[in-house]
């Protein structure tokens, strides 16, 4: 028998999603309440950005320390002054050229956005999501929308309602299910505030297609200072992660190969179960008996991989082996996005060659 979950689940699709449903939806947020809702990086936990009171509500649900932000959802770039003091020209080609889609800006705060959404700090994360439902809610709401991923703070992130209700059933008010998401990795995000504008975390949009819009771009992610408040969500050392103990192993593939058989003979022999998260072609190299393993698609094809990496990390950890062993994509474009979000999953057990 399915579960009888206490949150409410509405079907929506997510090219033409009903507009009774999302009136619906728009209603709770409009009374304060939350809603999950899919974009077309991961599902988000939506809440009146505007509201004190909704805001909280939001940190609660997830559990969620007050020194990691939230990323503000439009759905025009001409509501960008309602929650931004002043928009950087920088931060206006961007828009232009990658909104709707999987960029954050981090811009200067406006008085109206309450300092709970951005840890205390003057600047403010945003964006506009890609998805038809997302927008629609947006829009329907009339305000802007906080949404953060709708998990547990620290947990795998979710790219279906099914993983939204398995963390936080009865902890909010409403799910919208448009099945999974097409991207499945969070958005970049990128501050526009200083000189020379940073990537603070890596996603789908890369360093190299920002650069070929406004010229130069670090990459790089100052060290967390929680006690100032982050300035951006996704730069804490843990996060993304399974209950399962995860190793992650950064370098050539010929040495993580070779890294992964050591480590799962070590294990097989001490009578311990072991996961695999892996690439097609290392499922058909990495064959002992016994091994559990969740394949994530060619490593060819990163925007598959991309895609199932929460769902796979959800399954595989939802059967508890002891250890769950994965390894490195590179670092170009998509794989230095899962690169970082598994270095995060694996909460320092990393091995390898760390600094490539």
């Amino acid at each position: 028998m399915p579960p009888n979950y206490l949150t409410r689940r509405l079907l929506v699709s997510s090219t033409h999603p009903d507009p009774a449903l999302i009136a619906e939806a728009a209603g709770v947020i409009q009374a304060g309440g939350l809603v999950a809702f899919p974009t077309e990086t991961v599902y988000g936990l939506g809440a009146n950005a505007l509201d004190p009171d909704a805001v909280q509500r939001v940190f609660r649900a997830k559990g969620r320390p007050a020194h990691d932000p939230l990323i503000i959802h439009l759905c025009d770039p001409g509501d960008l002054p309602r929650v931004a003091v002043t928009v950087p020209p920088v931060a206006e080609r961007l828009a232009a050229h990658f909104w709707p889609g999987p960029l954050t800006l981090i811009v200067p705060r406006a008085p109206a956005v309450p300092l709970t959404v951005s840890a205390g700090r003057e600047t403010v994360a945003v964006r506009i999501p890609q998805h038809v439902a997302a927008l629609a809610l947006i829009r329907a709401a009339g305000t802007p929308i906080v949404a953060p991923s709708a998990n547990r703070f620290g947990h795998t992130s979710p790219t279906t309602a099914d993983h939204v209700l398995a963390d936080l059933d009865g902890r909010i008010d409403l799910v919208l299910d448009s099945g999974p998401t097409p991207i499945g990795l969070e958005s970049t995000v990128l501050d526009v505030t200083p000189p020379l504008p940073r990537i603070l975390r890596p996603g789908a949009i890369s360093l190299a297609q920002l650069s070929a819009v406004i010229g130069p771009v670090e990459l790089g992610w100052q060290q967390a200072d929680e006690q100032a408040g982050l300035v951006s969500p996704g730069m804490l050392d843990r996060h993304y992660a399974p209950e399962t103990e995860l190793w992650f192993y950064i370098g050539p593939s010929e040495s993580g190969l070779a890294w992964m058989q050591e480590r799962i003979e070590l294990y097989l022999a001490r009578g311990q179960s072991v996961g695999l998260l892996v690439s097609d072609e290392d499922a058909e190299i990495l064959t002992w008996p016994g091994v559990d393993v969740e394949r994530l698609g060619s490593a060819h094809n990163l925007d598959q991989v991309a895609q199932r990496l929460y769902a796979a990390l959800r399954a595989l950890d939802a059967r508890r082996p002891a250890v769950i062993l994965a390894r490195d994509f590179g670092e170009e474009g998509l794989a230095l996005a899962i690169r970082d979000r598994l270095t995060k999953a694996a909460s320092g057990r990393v091995a390898g060659n760390k600094q490539m």
